[in-house]
């Protein structure tokens, strides 16, 4: 399983990040389904209002980012062999109320196994990479939101 799943892009980006790009990454001629997801910066959090965010990610949040598709896509597959396509981007520095900042999309033959993948991807994305969120608030405070696991010097995370 996972042989046919063809990873087209998995990084972070300084550069604003695009779903209609990831879309047009991973259709094919066999996909009847693409699935994505686009997590985009609100205007409020925990009652307060947001006016920006920032992303810091620790160096190897890029090596945990490709683990973590590894280890997703080794599961993967299409119940009629034909290939699976991702693409997957995680935004760091600044971002303004409406920008992505974490992109996903799957092309498959079918929905269900595009749908569970891009979830797993997500989902498995928050909790793992390396990634803090830094809130400018309104009123002028600032929080820290941690994502993920701190990598140990030989590039696995704990």
């Amino acid at each position: 399983m996972g042989t046919n799943v063809e990873v087209v892009f998995a990084q972070l980006s300084t550069a604003p990040i695009s779903v209609d790009a990831a879309i047009a990454a991973v259709e094919s001629d066999t996909a009847g389904a693409v699935v994505t997801f686009s997590g985009v910066v609100r205007n409020h959090d925990g009652g307060k209002q947001v006016q920006r965010l920032r992303y810091s990610a620790h160096p190897l949040a890029h090596a945990v980012l490709g683990d973590v598709v590894s280890s997703l896509i080794a599961g993967a597959a299409d119940p009629d062999g034909h290939p699976v396509r991702v693409w997957v981007s995680h935004r760091v520095g600044p971002l303004e109320i409406g920008e992505p900042a974490l992109v996903c999309a799957v092309a498959s033959s079918h929905r269900a196994e595009a749908f569970d993948l891009c979830s797993a991807l997500v989902e498995r994305i928050k909790a793992e990479v390396p990634i803090w969120k830094e809130q400018f608030f309104s009123d002028g405070s600032i929080e820290w939101v941690g994502a993920g696991t701190v990598p140990e010097q030989d590039g696995s995370a704990h």
